[in-house]
């Protein structure tokens, strides 16, 4: 009964330590990134979701942008994005290796465009 209880609050305080550690927030910089986001009609898109991520894949994050298409995303550290934006099922293309550095801004445009067709899944059968 004595070890279950000290398991127990051990195994309860290291979940609470840990959980303390993930949600430290990372180092913030002073890189901003910022612009709007352009339809397939050539209007900017109220409302689009931005989606941004480090380069190398890590800490994915997203914003909105304001009711005009514009966005910004502040406090970033001097690194190497890649970017995208959506809104009702249209994306942009990716945005990638947008170089940031230190207390500086970048601004781009993100145009949403149709695909021509839907990606047809792969046949399981060769084709003869």
């Amino acid at each position: 009964m004595k070890r279950t209880f000290l398991f127990l609050a051990v195994f309860s305080l290291s979940l609470v330590a840990v959980r303390a550690v993930a949600a430290t927030p990372q180092s913030k910089g002073t890189s901003t990134l910022a612009g709007v986001v352009i339809g397939p009609d050539d209007k900017p898109v109220p409302h689009a979701s931005v989606s941004y991520q480090s380069s190398d894949g890590s800490a994915p994050h997203a914003v909105h942008a304001d009711a005009h298409g514009r966005f910004a995303i502040t406090q970033l550290r001097a690194d190497n994005y890649d970017i995208r934006a959506s809104s009702k099922g249209i994306f942009s293309e990716w945005q990638k290796n947008i170089t940031l550095r230190k207390g500086k801004a970048r601004s781009l445009e993100l145009h949403l465009i149709y695909a021509k067709e839907m990606p047809q899944p792969a046949s399981a059968k060769p084709k003869q």
